[in-house]
């Protein structure tokens, strides 16, 4: 059994920061793509960063320059910085994972989410 448990999110407001936190654990061999994501209530949960088990990192257009995601590979766990908050990034966050199992097969696997509230 894989978990990935997310921690870190909050209210905050407008402008301000905040520092997600995803650790895995469990019978993994290795961890390759980890990401975060988020779902607003009425919307589809969408991709706010990823990065690779090298370090190579995407965002899209509404976080880029703002979020910022890393990963201790040591620790299995990957973070996110968040800084210029705004209320349009109030959602769940749920950090993801792609895991090598014992099986030798690759999974996907959701952590539980966290709230993040950004009030104006």
């Amino acid at each position: 059994q894989v978990q990935l448990v997310e921690s870190g999110g909050g209210l905050v407001q407008a402008g301000g920061s905040l520092r997600l936190s995803c650790a895995a654990s469990g019978r993994i061999i290795s961890i390759n793509g980890m990401g975060w994501y988020r779902q607003a209530p009425g919307k589809q949960r969408e991709l706010v960063a990823g990065i690779t088990n090298g370090g190579t990192t995407n965002y899209p257009d509404s976080t880029k320059g703002r979020f910022t995601i890393s990963r201790d590979n040591a620790k299995n766990t990957v973070y996110l910085q968040m800084n210029s908050l705004k209320p349009e990034d109030t959602a769940v966050y749920y950090c993801n994972g792609r895991v090598l199992t014992e099986w030798s097969k690759f999974v996907s696997y959701w952590g539980q989410g966290t709230q993040v509230t950004v009030s104006s």
